[in-house]
């Protein structure tokens, strides 16, 4: 969670009679699924497919809020370093066509070109960039829709719902069909107008009502679009079918039976949920940003047990934005891409081959190990090159090869 954002011309010649022009009707339906949507995607763009296995690892995302530690930087290319993103739409300059917002259903044309422009310049930075849109369904502010609407939730009392304890956000009824269908014809509006590539639900379960919602999300984006659920750090068996990726917020990272939570929902994820895969691993420092070992660990997990993206950011309970975070060297570009599967060892740790270089991981709960290699591997974690290196507990490390 986050505290927080083509005309076609008419026919020269009517229809003679009824079927006609239902031939008619049917022809423009399948010619819109065949070319895509309204405002398709800019020349020599590549797929959203080939995008994500195109990059290199490691692979970050960026979850609302941008890294902080780059203040000399252009905020696009700061955004670019991130492999995967999300906003809501108003975050790339989308501008919904009613007020309050939460009443549209398409965005405006001048906001739309905005975006648009928005979206080349970050897939010139980074052409592999993937970018989702957060849409709204659980919970949102006050002026997300008039007052006394009959889709805010209401308790028992007939009271508003708060959203969450430290928000001043609203709960959103959608055990409401009317909502549900709703709130899909807001997902599809982001991914026709051509600015993003998918969409993210927030607060996510495997409930009855959140199965119908994203049901009729997928109906309504098509299949070669990405969803993306928050999940924390449990699996939603039924929903599978429909997304493409978990976030996992995960609030809970400091025992070994959290790690070994998190891990097992991860390593399910990547086998369970619908191709192309974007699952996304994040957890919180416990003392600072610069708990390094907690952040290696986490990049390291995510790249031994899964194809993911990693972030590693403040906690939600401080009074800043959420998910602000620093950009670690350790995420710098460095190992191409992976050449295998992770595999446990031995000693309790995870190893898994890439085209340059050896990720490891050691869990919460294991002990300090050494690792030996053959040839002589440089750490990026303490920068020197040897044939064994120590590896603390919790932790991770990428061990580049030496070129001759």
């Amino acid at each position: 969670m986050s505290k927080e954002h083509t005309e076609l011309s008419p026919a020269k010649k009517e229809p003679g009679n009824i079927c006609e022009l239902m031939n008619r009707v049917v022809y423009l339906v399948a010619a819109c699924l065949a070319f895509g949507p309204a405002y398709p995607a800019g020349a020599g763009e590549r797929s959203i497919v080939d995008r994500v296995a195109g990059r290199d690892f490691p692979s970050v995302f960026q979850a609302w809020s941008p890294a902080t530690n780059v203040p000399n930087k252009d905020r696009l290319a700061v955004t670019a370093q991130h492999d995967l993103v999300w906003h809501s739409p108003r975050g790339y300059g989308l501008v919904w066509d009613a007020q309050p917002s939460g009443l549209g259903e398409a965005f405006t044309p001048n906001s739309i070109a905005a975006a648009r422009k928005t979206r080349r310049a970050l897939l010139k930075l980074n052409p592999n960039i993937i970018l989702i849109a957060e849409i709204r369904y659980r919970d949102a502010h006050p002026s997300f829709l008039p007052k006394g609407h009959n889709w805010w939730k209401r308790d028992t009392a007939g009271g508003l719902v708060r959203g969450w304890d430290e928000g001043g956000f609203l709960c959103l009824d959608f055990a409401n069909p009317r909502f549900r269908r709703h709130v899909a014809k807001r997902a599809a509006a982001a991914v026709q107008s051509g600015v993003v590539d998918g969409v993210m639900l927030d607060w996510w379960r495997d409930d009855e009502h959140r199965i119908a919602l994203v049901t009729a999300v997928r109906e309504a984006i098509g299949d070669e679009h990405l969803i993306i659920a928050n999940t924390n750090d449990r699996t939603a068996p039924k929903t599978a079918p429909y997304i493409n990726g978990y976030f996992m917020e995960c609030t809970l990272s400091k025992t070994a039976g959290n790690w070994e939570k998190i891990a097992s929902t991860l390593k399910w994820a990547e086998a369970n949920l619908r191709p192309p895969r974007i699952n996304c691993l994040e957890t919180w420092y416990h003392n600072s940003r610069t708990d390094l070992n907690l952040m290696r660990a986490t990049t390291a997990l995510s790249l031994t047990r899964s194809n993911g993206y990693c972030l590693f950011s403040d906690p939600n309970p401080l009074p800043t934005p959420d998910h602000r975070h620093n950009w670690y060297r350790f995420w710098d570009k460095s190992l191409g891409k992976p050449i295998g599967k992770g595999a446990k060892k031995n000693d309790g740790t995870v190893v898994r081959e890439f085209e340059k270089g050896t990720v490891v991981y050691n869990p919460m709960g294991n002990r300090p190990v050494t690792v030996v290699f053959a040839d002589v591997r440089t750490s990026l974690a303490t920068g020197m090159s040897a044939k064994r290196h120590r590896l603390g507990c919790p932790d991770g490390d990428i061990y580049l090869r030496v070129k001759p």
